[in-house]
């Protein structure tokens, strides 16, 4: 039998690997798509009279409009915006206003400011900097993806192939056609859309594997731990069937009840230490 508490201790703060904190290229490219906009709007830094100017510049290139959201950390095409003189809702792909209206955007915004008191020097610096602070809410879904990365290694480490002895991103439906397998009993009678990480077919056995990885605590660990719960006493009820999960991060330490009651119930559930110890060697040997 393991122990809860001494598995539980080797899980690990974080698997954060160099890219994860910014994926440079993504914000490369996000600004060189507005590059020749950027610096068009380069003209009006330090202008003295930059709402004419502005005109002129907006008679001559309309399209300086669409890298306008940028300049204020916003993703969208459209900005909605309201106060004493009504409520607005800005296009910037397509001009919906007139030009003195989204001059008044400009000035209400702050952006005028910004540029023509020469805060800065150069909007496609201060627009790779900006993409480099939206591009840090990504991390979040690369976060997700680097324990799938660290257990697909582990995966071709012990020798599987892909689309030949291990698959990724697999539905329960998929897994019935291939193999023959009644999933009913996991799939509440094929109502549920259910997909797995990845999915071995080893030793007469398919195991359908789940992964994720918890730098901090909340509800979401617990609706995991009783979801995977339910998932373990179901697989055990179909033959050629396991249900596998790796899961790590000190996140857990604040929800380690759900987590044992999960533990108690699933002979497949590792951590990190468990991968580098040679587990998915034990499991298709």
């Amino acid at each position: 039998m393991r122990d809860f508490n001494a598995w539980l201790e080797r899980f690990k703060s974080s698997i954060s690997d160099y890219g994860y904190y910014v994926d440079f290229q993504k914000v490369y490219g996000k600004v060189d798509s507005i590059k020749i906009e950027l610096n068009i709007l380069n003209s009006l830094i330090g202008s003295t009279d930059i709402e004419n100017d502005f005109d002129k510049l907006f008679e001559k290139y309309p399209e300086i409009l669409k890298c306008i959201p940028l300049l204020l950390a916003v993703r969208e095409n459209e900005i909605h915006a309201m106060d004493s003189d009504g409520a607005f809702v800005y296009n910037f792909s397509k001009p919906n206003y007139s030009v003195e209206q989204y001059k008044m955007f400009m000035r209400k915004t702050g952006l005028f400011d910004l540029i023509s008191r020469h805060i800065i020097n150069n909007l496609v610096d201060y627009a790779t900097g900006v993409e480099v602070g939206l591009d840090s809410n990504g991390r979040k879904n690369r976060g997700g993806h680097l324990m799938e990365d660290l257990v697909e290694s582990y995966i071709k480490k012990a020798g599987l192939k892909k689309d030949d002895t291990y698959f990724k991103e697999m539905y329960l439906a998929d897994i019935e056609k291939k193999w023959g397998l009644d999933l009913s009993a996991l799939s509440n009678n094929g109502e549920a859309k259910k997909r797995f990480d990845f999915v071995i077919k080893a030793n007469d056995t398919v195991y359908a594997i789940e992964t994720n990885f918890y730098t901090a605590s909340g509800s979401k660990l617990n609706e995991t731990a009783r979801s995977y719960k339910m998932l373990a006493h179901e697989s055990k009820t179909i033959d050629g069937f396991a249900f596998v999960w790796f899961t790590d991060g000190i996140g857990w330490k604040a929800a380690r009840n759900n987590l044992k009651e999960t533990f108690d119930v699933l002979d497949n559930i590792y951590n990190i230490t468990d991968l580098e110890n040679g587990i998915i060697e034990e499991l298709i040997k």
